[in-house]
């Protein structure tokens, strides 16, 4: 991302929808069209990975697969493979949040109709179209439809509690829990065939209209996922399908007991011997659904923390270095970027990918980055610290980032400016060249958007919550939380005309459009 240019932060989820949860619909074509109008280039997106416990985009039961809840069932209805009569007697879902508990049976029911009707209905076209795409992504749904498949005969069990013999994945087992389930593991195709048939349409329409889509990759994989029961061996994981040490980060000043994450850890010597290839079609993958990508917790790439898995929290760790340079030098000898990746003068290559650098990033995680030319990211909300040097000011902004006021995690730039002490607040007043505080009580997401417009920055991108100036009760995630996130949505009438004029003219006037 070389040019000028900023975009909006809104996870599918939130989209509007009759149907409890944002789906792939006109909706989304219509917030296309938003972005459009408003002379924005960028809409990121969260994983778009099947969610599991706790419903979180990075925690998914597969790192290739996408979330079938987010297929749209008006759509559906149009293709002939759903009765209208179905939506008409849907439940009067919320309007502005996802009820997980309430929507997931629900929709999964009429899934599963739709499949059933698929196999009576379909003519010879939408057939050898689903043909198509099973032989076109055999490498990985094959594996994750009989996961999800056996993971249903199990009653939804994480797979290290299934019979020993399917658990260890031996060759007669694999043959005959294939031959019983049969039809469900075409199910659970037909849903990734759906969700991709429709995704592809709406990524083709926002690429026609000039929107580019920034996606996300979780650096580790969900324990309880197709991707660590198929590929055991390139895990840490002993005989009985547990892990023997865990992702998380150490103990700092914001969380005395670090954070244990849970996921599995990477066998890199077993990668490094195969060529990194699970990793090049991972990447490979996610560059066809997306223009670019997010990979989050870049830094684990340089080292992670690991945690024995018998540790009830992150205190007891190490630091463990980790291959990142053999890693993205295998992803570029793949070619996996031709034609979308610029060779520079020095012989490296630049990828369409950025680096989610935050936290305490060593000189070594900068140099990996930076060896690859990879934009890190900068947060406006980390900024106000009473210290006039950090990289987080936009003042001390290089061009080759992607600049943020908040992310998904942070709470939204209304919330956090209620909550922000006399210092940092006062620091944020004199940086404006204001002294009204009730004045900016009122402006503070437009104050904090512009100051990013007119950063050097490259790429800078809103939350939508942020541009609709809303509170703490509509923020995204709140780290630590179990349950609760994920859920916030919009309504149609939020994006107003007078909404879209103020964007536009900000967008122009800082040479973003």
């Amino acid at each position: 991302m070389s040019k000028r240019a900023s975009g909006i932060l809104l996870h599918p989820t939130s989209l509007p929808s009759q149907y409890g949860i944002g789906e792939l619909n006109d909706h989304a074509y219509k917030f296309v069209d938003f972005l459009v109008e408003s002379k924005q280039s960028l809409w990121q997106v969260l994983p778009l990975g099947p969610t599991g416990y706790g419903d979180s985009p990075y925690q998914c039961f597969s790192a290739f697969a996408g979330n079938p809840l987010l297929i749209s069932l008006e759509h559906l209805v149009r293709d002939g493979l759903l009765d209208a009569q179905v939506l008409r007697a849907a439940p009067a879902f919320p309007a502005a949040k996802v009820d997980f508990g309430w929507v997931i049976p629900w929709k999964f029911e009429v899934l599963r109709q739709t499949y059933a009707t698929f196999t009576q209905r379909a003519n010879t076209q939408q057939r050898l179209q689903f043909a198509t795409f099973c032989v076109q992504n055999v490498a990985w749904l094959d594996d994750y439809a009989l996961f999800m498949a056996v993971k249903d005969a199990h009653g939804g069990q994480a797979w290290n509690t299934w019979n020993a013999d399917i658990r260890d994945r031996q060759p007669s087992a694999l043959v005959t829990w294939r031959m019983k389930l049969t039809s469900a593991i075409e199910m659970w195709k037909f849903f990734q065939w759906k969700f991709f048939d429709q995704w592809n349409w709406l990524k083709s329409y926002a690429n026609n209209k000039g929107v580019q889509i920034i996606g996300d990759i979780p650096i580790f994989v969900a324990f309880d996922s197709a991707d660590a029961w198929a590929n055991r061996e390139q895990f840490f994981i002993d005989e009985t399908g547990n892990p023997t040490v865990i992702a998380g980060v150490p103990p700092d000043y914001f969380s005395p007991t670090g954070q244990r994450w849970g996921n599995p850890l990477y066998r890199y010597d077993v990668m490094q011997a195969r060529g990194f290839d699970w990793w090049i079609e991972r990447v490979r993958a996610a560059l066809a659904l997306y223009d670019h990508v997010r990979i989050d917790h870049f830094r684990g790439f340089e080292a992670y923390w690991e945690v024995p898995a018998s540790e009830p929290t992150a205190i007891i760790g190490q630091w463990v270095k980790a291959p990142g340079q053999a890693l993205f030098e295998a992803i570029l000898s793949s070619h996996l970027a031709t034609g979308i990746h610029q060779i520079k003068e020095a012989g490296s290559s630049l990828l369409p990918i950025i680096a989610e650098d935050l936290g305490v990033i060593t000189p070594e995680v900068e140099a990996l980055r930076d060896g690859f030319n990879l934009p890190g990211m900068r947060v406006l909300q980390f900024a106000f610290v009473a210290d006039t040097s950090s990289s987080f000011l936009p003042h001390n902004f290089v061009r080759n980032c992607v600049a943020y006021a908040g992310t998904h995690d942070n709470d939204t730039t209304v919330g956090w400016w209620e909550k922000l002490e006399d210092a940092p607040r006062q620091q944020f007043l004199n940086y404006i060249g204001k002294t009204n505080r009730e004045e900016v009580n009122k402006t503070i997401h437009w104050d904090m958007a512009r100051l990013l417009m007119m950063s050097v920055a490259d790429t800078i991108v809103l939350t939508l919550q942020d541009v609709l100036g809303l509170g703490s009760e509509h923020r995204m995630n709140l780290p630590g939380k179990p349950d609760g996130n994920w859920a916030w949505r919009f309504t149609p009438n939020q994006l107003t005309p007078e909404l879209t004029a103020q964007i536009r003219s900000m967008t122009e006037t800082y040479a973003r459009a």
